[in-house]
């Protein structure tokens, strides 16, 4: 029987499809990244006024709710050396700073708020009637004043003039009262405006939690310098209160507390770095300065920063570890020891050396 070749499929002619030129991609780009722009921009725009509103808000808050604080609560009790976890603490931020500003809106949009407060345009777009100003947690007076005369087109007396105006008020210590927070003031404020607008939220947010029953254990002074160490030091509240453990454990123990932070002020301080808070160096801990804690015992003359409520409370109520020494890995994760040869074991397991 003779076979019959099978038939072949037709293919179908192949469809041409059409070229997108390089210029159509650019331009698709272009508009993504544009709407990503204005869609960012607008958002923080909303927070800036937010956050402007809650500031010029805060004391109607208070008269409204008689002006009652509730104190600080205290875990520690230096004469004792004892360290004792209480309950309170957990809840004591979210019941007494949920309607603050600094409270409720995210780390990043308030540095992004921060950084864009310097440009008088975004000012004139946010609230072109006022002008925002943001205290960073962790900053020094310098840095704010700096920051506040950029904004407000204040003079070098001026500027002199405002640190002097809130280190003079109580308690009277050159730094740490400059209560991080947003303000808003008139568009060309003097610093016989701004000052008092600080040093009132100072003390509506810590004097009045400060009683004499709080002060009797811990003397204010100690409380801010230690919390000053803490906003430089630790990554968040819970741990500040890490950090706030080891610093207490070796002050008990009479240890200097060899905290690098404090180089970088001292650094700073002496004019021999570009900005406020250089990277330490090892040669940095032969800095010849009252603030170095690599060759001073107890705490620092005064403290090294503005701290917020969360590193305040965080001093008063450290966690009871038996650690004294820590670092923080690459991940930013807190690792602690009671032991120096524990510490340099840790050291080697994380970067394969101790130190």
């Amino acid at each position: 029987m003779k076979k019959h070749p099978k038939p072949r499929l037709a293919l179908p002619a192949p469809v041409e499809r059409p070229r997108i030129a390089p210029t159509t991609y650019l331009r698709l780009a272009t508009t993504l990244a544009i709407v990503l722009i204005v869609g960012t921009f607008a958002y923080v725009v909303t927070i800036t006024r937010q956050m402007a509103f809650d500031a010029s808000h805060v004391s109607a808050i208070e008269d409204r709710t008689g002006g009652y604080v509730e104190p600080f609560p205290v875990g520690v009790n230096p004469e004792q050396k004892l360290i004792v976890e209480i309950p309170e603490v957990d809840n004591f931020m979210n019941d007494h700073a949920a309607s603050r500003s600094l409270a409720s809106e995210s780390t990043i949009a308030r540095m992004v708020v921060a950084s864009l407060a310097q440009f008088s345009w975004y000012q004139n777009i946010a609230t072109p009637s006022a002008r925002i100003l943001v205290i960073q947690p962790g900053e020094r007076k310098e840095e704010i004043a700096t920051n506040f005369s950029h904004i407000l087109g204040w003079s070098p007396a001026e500027k002199t003039q405002f640190m002097k105006m809130i280190a003079s008020s109580t308690p009277e210590i050159d730094d740490g009262k400059f209560f991080p927070a947003t303000y808003v003031t008139e568009r060309h404020a003097k610093p016989e405006t701004v000052a008092p607008l600080v040093t009132e939220r100072f003390t509506s947010e810590v004097l009045s939690r400060y009683t004499d029953e709080v002060e009797s254990v811990v003397p204010l002074e100690d409380a801010l310098t230690i919390a000053s160490l803490l906003e430089r030091e630790a990554a968040g509240p819970e741990d500040m209160r890490l950090v706030s453990g080891v610093i207490w454990n070796r002050l008990f123990a009479g240890m200097r507390l060899q905290i690098d932070a404090t180089l970088q002020y001292a650094r700073a301080t002496n004019a021999v770095s570009r900005t406020w808070w250089p990277v330490p160096r090892p040669v940095d801990k032969g800095i010849d300065s009252p603030f170095n804690t690599y060759q001073n015992e107890g705490l620092p003359p005064s403290p090294i920063a503005n701290p917020s409520l969360a590193a305040i409370l965080a001093a008063l109520n450290p966690k009871k570890t038996d650690c004294l020494f820590y670092f923080h890995d690459t991940k930013g994760v807190f690792h602690c020891s009671p032991t120096y040869e524990g510490h340099v074991e840790l050291l080697k397991q994380h970067y394969g050396r101790g130190k």
